[in-house]
């Protein structure tokens, strides 16, 4: 008995009530974002008819989400982390407003819709940065892996409940209410990040801000001389461009399954996440944080590869129910090792690239996929980078001793902000 409670989810890190309250918040807001995420390319659609469209928006928001979380990590190194992550949530809450006023204004213009959804991704893009640098304030060391897989797991859950309560409400409530609906979750963040301390830089109070791009490249040095951190995101960058193939979830839907069947492979990936979320006491009891990344990587390309070659929907579920829970492990394991490896003064700019890896893998790979899926076949094209996944896996695991034998972080007597 003692031991299955071990395997469960650890929940010791929301003992701490400023984690606590970001926690619960993060559950309404994260639901309240889930229902823009699928009024918006529907309106778009709706007011364009075309599916380009649609694939631009994704495009439009890359740019400056990138950009905003490079510099949004910079200013957490030498500026309050607290009133950074104030603005950009109340940042994020207007755009929903926005959104709101152009649904009721009926101004059905694609160019107003691709200028908000660009600002939103922007102030996402910072604020998911700092938030990450936050969290290492708010828990004590050896209780960041657990912490990372609550966030996550909570990330996971509104994928799917999301877009369900969103396409069952969008009928009967309309667009307008969605909308202002996602305005009013992030006040709970908002109220949650209020009712933080001021968390100043390390060593004391606010420090002046030199050039930007210098502060970037400070932080990209730290990680091309730390073996650790870089490898860390080479295995996350391997394992979102080669083995992401969701780019290929229409054509498979159409040619292997049913179109209709789109939803639940979407859903399946989330579902395997939150399932291994469920269990991610087991996470906590890992101590080479460095294996535990590469063997997430190698278990996700494997029951990709796997995917490729399923024929019914029953097996290709199966595959990816592994897959997500695969996924799972190795974002709690890359952030705990980002968060825990470099010193406070450092965490928001290594964020700030971990985010702009964590953005371009995947549409790398939704590039990589379509081309040779278009070339080759969905079954080339998914199966092959499964394994291609598995490879680079290995070889970092191989070609790296300092990555193989990173360990997770030592507990200390520091205090969990607990007010």
């Amino acid at each position: 008995m003692v031991r299955s409670k071990q395997l469960l989810v650890d929940v010791r890190p929301l003992r701490a009530g400023a984690f606590r309250r970001l926690w619960a918040a993060g559950i309404v807001t994260a639901l309240g974002a889930q229902l823009t995420a699928v009024v918006v390319p529907l309106q778009i659609y709706e007011f364009s008819g075309s599916s380009a469209y649609v694939g631009l928006a994704g495009l439009v928001g890359l740019a400056p989400m990138a950009a905003a979380a490079l510099w949004g990590g910079a200013l957490a190194d030498v500026r309050d982390r607290r009133r950074v992550l104030l603005t950009t949530t109340i940042g994020i809450g207007v755009t929903s407003l926005l959104l709101w006023a152009q649904a009721w204004a009926n101004l059905r213009s694609v160019t107003v819709l691709l200028v908000l959804v660009a600002v939103q991704q922007a102030l996402f893009g910072a604020n998911s940065t700092v938030s990450r640098a936050v969290t290492p304030r708010l828990v004590r060391p050896e209780l960041l892996t657990a912490a990372n897989a609550l966030q996550s797991t909570v990330l996971l859950s509104a994928g799917i409940t999301g877009p369900l309560l969103a396409g069952g409400l969008l009928p009967v409530v309309g667009s307008r209410t969605l909308y202002l609906a996602d305005a009013v979750a992030v006040c709970a963040t908002v109220w949650a990040v209020w009712r933080l301390p001021a968390l100043p830089p390390d060593g004391g109070g606010e420090r002046r801000q030199s050039a930007v791009l210098r502060q970037i490249a400070d932080g990209v040095r730290l990680m091309t001389k730390h073996q650790v951190l870089l490898v860390v995101c080479l295995a996350d960058f391997a394992a979102l461009s080669l083995g992401l193939p969701t780019a290929l979830f229409p054509q498979l839907a159409a040619e292997t399954f049913h179109p209709s069947d789109i939803g639940v492979l979407y859903a399946a990936v989330s579902a395997g996440g939150v399932l291994a979320g469920l269990f991610s006491g087991a996470f906590t009891r890992v101590g080479r944080h460095g294996v535990a990344v590469a063997v997430s990587v190698a278990v996700w390309g494997l029951a990709i590869a796997g995917f490729g070659l399923a024929h019914s929907l029953v097996s290709a579920v199966a595959w990816l129910l592994p897959a997500g829970g695969a996924l799972l492990a190795l974002g709690v394991f890359r952030k705990t090792v980002l968060q825990s490896t470099v010193p406070d003064g450092m965490r928001g700019r290594l964020q700030g690239i971990d985010t702009v890896v964590a953005v371009g893998g995947p549409r790398l790979g939704d590039f990589l996929h379509g081309t040779v899926g278009a070339a080759l076949g969905v079954t080339w094209a998914v199966t092959g980078g499964g394994v291609l996944t598995v490879v680079a896996a290995l070889a970092l695991l191989l070609l790296f001793p300092g990555f193989r034998r990173h360990r997770a972080p030592a507990g200390t007597e520091q205090e969990a902000i607990s007010g």
